[in-house]
């Protein structure tokens, strides 16, 4: 068993609370020591009451679930000798109404450009194949019941 800590911080100080026009910036600090500015998102909570330059954890999932395909990825192409030079993803989370009617992440979609080097690339079924294998082994995404797909991937 493994477990990974994180501590969120928030003050009221002078705020009034209950006409719910509070500010919901906030901080998250890890392990490592990191501090992260956080809010909710402008779209769930308006502004000036959010923070539109801060992390919000909507955008930390698609994140955190990026970041885990790719680490993944990376891993298993270097096991087969493939060189990757650059990895980008512009990941977009779906936010909407689920099957029960509940606000839910209901797709999440990885756009990963990948440029590799070296003497081989992955041809068009490799790719598929390391993508296929990242997935499965990514934690993040064993964890959510979300949609996630794979868009390019090249």
């Amino acid at each position: 068993m493994q477990q990974f800590e994180a501590t969120i911080s928030w003050d009221r100080g002078q705020q009034n609370f209950l006409d719910q026009r509070y500010s919901r910036a906030h901080q998250w600090q890890f392990d490592g020591g990191l501090q992260v500015p956080a809010s909710s998102s402008p779209l769930s909570v308006p502004l000036p009451m959010s923070d539109a330059a801060a992390v919000d954890p909507e955008e930390a999932l698609v994140a955190a679930l990026s970041g885990c395909h790719m680490l993944f990825f990376l891993s298993l192409a270097a096991r087969k000798g493939f060189v990757v030079d650059s990895y980008r993803d512009q990941a977009v989370g779906t936010m909407e109404k689920d099957g029960n009617g509940v606000m839910s992440m209901t797709r999440i979609a990885l756009r990963p450009k990948i440029s590799f080097g070296g003497e081989r690339a992955p041809d068009a079924a490799q790719l598929a194949d390391l993508h296929h294998r990242a997935h499965a082994q990514c934690y993040i995404a064993n964890s959510i019941k979300a949609q996630v797909s794979i868009e390019g991937g090249a």
